[in-house]
């Protein structure tokens, strides 16, 4: 483990299906987006294939230390996309936070 390191993952579920151009949109905006956000790092799109989940998507990313998680959380264009767009096109969802 990186001491102070961190993983955040959020696991989602749209409000739109499956293999429309709306979730298309969300995942590749949410990819685009988040991850140019300064400290962002390894950010995934994840798609989730276990019977045992009822979420369909991660976005899964590291950070440095928890100065970068919080600048992340503060940056107008993360605070942007979960307005804009999260807030109106998630369904449910779970963040987790892990030391790595």
């Amino acid at each position: 483990m990186n001491k102070g390191a961190i993983r955040h993952m959020a696991v989602f579920t749209l409000k739109s299906a499956p293999d429309t151009e709306e979730t298309r949109a969300f995942l590749r905006d949410g990819a685009e987006i988040l991850s140019a956000i300064p400290g962002v790092n390894h950010f995934e799109v994840l798609r989730q294939v276990s019977v045992k989940c009822d979420y369909q998507y991660g976005f899964s990313m590291e950070f440095a230390d928890q100065a970068a998680y919080d600048a992340y959380n503060n940056h107008p264009d993360h605070q942007a996309f979960v307005a804009e767009r999260w807030d109106t096109q998630v369904a449910a969802f779970q963040e987790i936070d892990f030391m790595v």
